[in-house]
C-alpha cells in the first residue's frame, strides 16, 4: 500500500504548491474475515493435572477412562450433526475444519446457532435427533402408540413407510458404545476403590442396555475414589424441539481431596435450605436428598456435548429425578477449567464493565463458590408438578432446561446470601459474591441464546435491572451492584421460578423467557466492546494423553 499512496502524496503537494515534507498514510489492518472473528471468541487453554497423587493402578486406568471418554465425540456427532467425515472433507479451509470440530457441526453455538458455512439452513431444532421434516404434533400422536419415541435414550427415524420409530441409542450407536464400554471393563479390572470398580462395571452394562439407574446409583454410591468419569448419554439441551433426548459426553476427572475437605459440609445444609425457600409451602414440599456430596476436581479431559461450544465447570448429577429423591446429586467442581476461565474472560471483562470501585470485589473464591452453590442449588426447589401430572422436566419440554438454569443461578446466590447471614461462610465478604455474581453474568451471556445458560443469565441480567439490584452509568459505561437490592430482587425471582416450575406452566414459562430472555440494544453493544477489545467467549482445550505425559 505504501509504495503507491507515498508518490500520489507527493505528486498532490507539487501540484497544490506546498512546502514541507511529505506525511506517509498508516497502513490500515486488514479486516478479520469472518472466520477469524469466529476463531477469535476462543482462547486455548491447556488442561494439564498435577498426577503425583495417584497410584500405579490409577496411571494405568487414566489413559483408558480418555479412551472411553473420546468415544463420545464421535457419538454426539451423530446426534448434533450427523455425518461428520462427510463435512470435514467437504472443507477446504483449515480455519472453517477446526471451527466445525468446536461446534460439531456448520452451526455457531455461541451465535445462536447460526450458520457459518454458504448453503448451510438453520439448525433443526431437534438436531439429529430426529427427522428433520417431523413436527413436534406428529411424534405426539405417534407417541401415544409408541411411548418409547419419547424415551431419553432413543433416536426417532422413519421406517420404510415413512411412519416414526424409536431406534434405542445402544442399537444406533452400538459401535461407539461398545468400544467405550470395552474400555470402562477395562479400568475397572485395574480399580483399587470398590466403589469405583462397581460403578464402571455398571455404567458399561448401561451403555449396552440403555438402562442407566442401576450405574447412576453406583455412582451415587462412590465416597473415596480419587478417579471419576462422568459418561453416556446424560444433558437434553441440544435437544431444542422436546428437550427430552439426551446427549453423549465424556469428563475424565482427577479428585482434589484438600479442596473437596472444605466443601463436604455444605451438602447436609440443603434440608434446612430448602424450608427457607422464598416460596409457599407448597413449592418446597419434596425433601432432598442428603445423601449427596460435593467435591472439587481437575479435569482432564472433555469429550462430546460437554465440549462442544462453551464448556462446563461444575457437574452436577444425576439429573434421574427418583436417584435424585433418594440419593441427592453429586455435585463436581472443575477447579482447573474454573480457574482457566476466571483468569482469561472473567478479569478482563470486569475490568472492562464493572464499575472501578468494585472491581476488587472479583475474587476466584467467590466466582468458586457462586459456581458451587448453583450447582447446590439444583437440588433445591420441586422435581415434580404439584398437578400430580408428571416431571417439571417433562412439563416445560424444550423450556426446561433455561429455567432450571436460571433457578440454580438465582437459588445459588440465596444460599451464599443464607449461609454468609448464619456466619457459615467464615470471613468471606459477600460483597465479593454479588459483584463476582455479576460479572459473570456478562461472561455467561455471550455464550448466546442457543445456550441455555446463556438464556438463563439473560433472565437475571434483566430482572435484577428492573429490580435495580444492577446499574448502569450512562456516561461511563459501567455497571455496579446495588447490594441493598440484591436480598429483594433474589427473593422475588426465585419465588417466580419455582412457581413456574411447580405448576407445570409451559405457556407461563414460554411468555416469561420472552419478556426477560431478550437483550437490548445498549446491553448488545456492552457485549460487542468486550470482542472488540479482544476479551475471548470462552476456551478451547489442548488436552488429552500426551498432554499429560501418558
Amino acid at each position: 500500500m505504501k509504495t503507491f499512496l507515498i508518490p500520489l502524496c507527493l505528486i498532490l503537494l507539487l501540484v497544490s504548491g506546498c512546502a514541507g515534507p511529505a506525511t506517509e498514510v498508516a497502513e490500515e489492518e486488514p479486516a478479520m474475515s469472518d472466520i477469524d472473528q469466529r476463531l477469535a471468541k476462543y482462547t486455548t487453554v491447556r488442561l494439564s493435572a498435577d498426577l503425583s497423587s495417584l497410584t500405579d493402578r490409577e496411571r494405568q486406568m487414566l489413559p483408558l477412562l480418555i479412551d472411553a471418554a473420546d468415544v463420545m465425540n464421535e457419538a454426539f456427532w451423530q446426534q448434533a450433526y450427523g455425518d461428520r467425515v462427510a463435512l470435514l472433507q467437504s472443507l477446504t479451509d483449515e480455519r472453517q475444519k477446526r471451527f466445525a470440530e468446536i461446534n460439531f457441526g456448520p452451526w455457531d453455538r455461541l451465535a445462536g446457532n447460526e450458520p457459518f458455512l454458504p448453503d448451510v439452513g438453520e439448525k433443526p431444532a431437534g438436531a439429529n435427533f430426529y427427522p428433520h421434516d417431523m413436527s413436534k404434533d406428529e411424534l405426539r400422536r405417534a407417541a401415544v402408540d409408541n411411548p418409547a419415541l419419547e424415551d431419553l435414550y432413543t433416536l426417532v427415524r422413519r421406517d420404510d413407510n415413512g411412519a416414526l420409530e424409536a431406534v434405542p441409542y445402544s442399537q444406533a450407536f452400538a459401535a461407539f458404545y461398545g468400544r467405550a464400554a470395552d474400555k470402562l471393563r477395562q479400568a475397572a479390572e485395574l480399580a483399587e476403590d470398590e466403589g469405583l470398580r462397581n460403578y464402571l462395571a455398571a455404567r458399561a452394562d448401561a451403555l449396552m442396555s440403555d438402562q442407566y439407574r442401576a450405574s447412576d446409583l453406583a455412582w451415587m454410591d462412590m465416597k473415596d475414589n480419587t478417579l471419576d468419569v462422568v459418561i453416556g448419554p446424560i444433558e437434553t439441551y441440544e435437544d431444542g424441539l422436546f428437550g427430552q433426548k439426551a446427549a453423549s459426553e465424556g469428563y475424565v476427572l482427577i479428585k482434589d481431596k484438600a479442596w473437596s475437605e472444605r466443601l463436604s459440609r455444605y451438602a447436609a445444609m440443603l434440608p434446612d435450605l430448602q424450608d427457607g425457600l422464598p416460596v409457599p409451602e407448597a413449592y418446597k414440599q419434596e425433601e432432598p436428598g442428603t445423601d449427596s456430596d460435593l467435591n472439587a476436581y481437575d479435569v482432564v479431559y472433555y469429550a462430546g456435548d460437554c465440549n462442544a461450544g462453551s464448556k462446563t465447570i461444575a457437574i452436577n448429577l444425576p439429573n434421574d429425578e427418583q436417584v435424585q429423591l433418594e440419593k441427592g446429586t453429586r455435585r463436581l467442581q472443575l477447579k482447573n477449567a474454573m480457574r482457566a476461565k476466571f483468569d482469561e474472560i472473567l478479569l478482563p471483562i470486569a475490568d472492562h464493565l464493572i464499575a472501578p470501585e468494585q472491581v476488587s470485589h472479583i475474587t476466584f473464591d467467590a466466582f468458586f463458590s457462586n459456581t458451587m452453590f448453583h450447582e447446590v442449588a439444583h437440588g433445591l426447589g420441586i422435581k415434580n408438578t404439584l398437578d400430580g401430572a408428571g416431571t417439571v422436566r417433562e412439563a416445560l419440554q424444550e423450556h426446561a432446561s433455561a429455567i432450571e438454569e436460571g433457578k440454580a443461578d438465582v437459588l445459588g446466590l440465596y444460599m451464599v446470601s443464607r449461609l454468609h447471614a448464619d456466619g457459615e461462610l467464615g470471613e468471606a465478604d459477600l460483597m465479593d459474591n454479588y459483584a463476582t455474581f455479576v460479572a459473570s453474568i456478562f461472561r455467561s451471556i455471550r455464550f448466546g441464546s442457543a445456550s441455555a445458560h446463556g438464556v438463563a443469565n439473560l433472565i437475571r441480567f434483566n430482572y435484577f435491572t428492573e429490580q435495580g439490584a444492577i446499574v448502569r452509568d450512562a456516561e461511563t459505561g459501567r455497571y455496579r451492584v446495588v447490594p441493598e437490592s440484591m436480598a429483594a430482587a433474589i427473593d422475588a425471582l426465585s419465588e417466580r421460578i419455582l412457581t413456574l416450575q411447580g405448576d407445570g406452566d409451559y405457556a407461563g414459562v414460554q411468555e416469561f423467557l420472552a419478556t426477560y430472555g431478550q437483550a437490548g440494544s445498549v446491553l448488545e453493544a456492552d457485549l460487542a466492546s468486550l470482542s472488540e477489545a479482544g476479551i475471548p467467549v470462552d476456551v478451547v482445550f489442548e488436552q488429552g494423553k500426551e498432554v499429560l505425559g501418558l
